[in-house]
């Protein structure tokens, strides 16, 4: 099988995510698969399509700054974005990647992982999304169906910016933030950390495409995006920068514990999965679900699925056990899939939103 390769090199900041955007929803069932690379020529600050931005992300520091904050259509965290990183988008009919979520990420993170090695990074892959060197981070990855597409994003880190990330993120105090820089220096490497002579990106990507090769079976085709390709990217550049879409989840904001009446109360709460972050926003009346949302940084697929949930949940009894239940059958009715978060997680995170007086 055909992997066409379209290296755009170094664009704008939108068009860093614009690309894979729009070459997936551009995608036919029988078109072959594609490798997009690129990277931004400034930096920005890109969220995941299930976070809510009023609560990740400090938007008085990106605005004064002049950091443009993009919502991707993939899940994850929070991310500060630059030139210092190689995006990778493997994009597949969705009828030729592996049929569950779970499974893209070991086959399309292990050409990235010989890559590293090859170079003398000692890189491994670590469940469910990640990458490490000796226990430190030096990638993740995400997963999305964006229209006929199933989409695998990744990156090549050259190096990270430490402090731009701290300074990006939401915090209680600037003593956390101090804690949180602190935590990344500590948790995350790269390859200007690992090598004292990181590699010329033509050679690094001649290694990743033998080994995409080797490990997808696939044979790798340098190729030209088509007009259709270009038009596409170029839509998806104007959707991704419409304010509707990227405060899509923070006009729902409010202050948690805000009292909307006698037995009604609007809580939040947090819970950490395996497959990451959950955060819930729950209006409770009665001891049932009156109204739900469900925002973090985990993978969900299809993208509509944690709406879905949140939505058909309304008028579940807040009861552990039998809430659980009901969440892992809703699951299941709709084909959902989320790595690393199941339904006791999901439980979990609302149930702690629940007002104890």
């Amino acid at each position: 099988m055909r992997l066409r390769i379209l290296d755009f090199g170094l664009v704008t900041r939108i068009r860093s995510q614009a690309i894979f955007h729009g070459l997936a929803f551009n995608m036919a069932d029988d078109d072959d698969p594609l490798l997009c690379l690129c990277s931004p020529d400034a930096p920005y600050v890109c969220i995941g399509v299930h976070q809510e931005i009023a609560l990740e992300v400090d938007e008085d520091y990106c605005q004064q700054n002049e950091l443009p904050i993009y919502r991707r259509h993939v899940g994850g965290g929070a991310v500060y974005l630059d030139q210092n990183q190689l995006f990778t988008h493997f994009i597949y009919p969705r009828k030729k990647a592996p049929e569950y979520a779970v499974n893209l990420y070991p086959r399309f993170i292990e050409p990235v992982v010989r890559t590293y090695q090859d170079f003398g990074v000692d890189a491994a892959y670590r469940p469910i999304n990640d990458i490490h060197v000796r226990g430190r981070k030096i990638g993740g990855t995400g997963a999305a169906s964006l229209g006929e597409a199933t989409v695998m994003a990744g990156s090549f880190m050259f190096d990270f910016d430490t402090e731009k990330m701290s300074k990006c993120l939401k915090v209680p105090s600037e003593k956390f933030r101090d804690k949180l820089k602190s935590g990344l220096d500590d948790y995350m490497t790269t390859i200007v950390k690992e090598l004292d002579s990181p590699p010329p990106r033509e050679e690094l990507l001649q290694h990743f495409y033998d080994h995409c090769r080797d490990c997808l079976d696939v044979t790798p085709t340098p190729d030209k995006p088509t007009d259709s390709e270009i038009a596409a990217i170029a839509s998806q550049e104007t959707k991704l920068q419409d304010k509707e879409w990227t405060y899509r989840k923070g006009r729902k904001f409010v202050q948690m514990g805000v009292r909307i009446s006698g037995d009604t109360l609007l809580t939040e709460a947090a819970h950490k999965a395996p497959g990451g972050m959950i955060r819930t926003r729950l209006l409770a009346k009665d001891g049932r679900i009156d109204d739900l949302m469900i925002t973090g940084d985990f993978t969900c697929l299809p993208e509509s699925g944690v709406e879905m949930l949140g939505q058909t949940l309304q008028g579940e009894i807040l009861e552990e056990g039998p809430l659980a239940a009901r969440i892992e059958a809703i699951i299941k009715e709709n084909d959902i899939e989320m790595p690393g978060v199941g339904a006791a997680d999901i439980e979990t995170a609302i149930l702690a939103a629940v007002h104890k007086e």
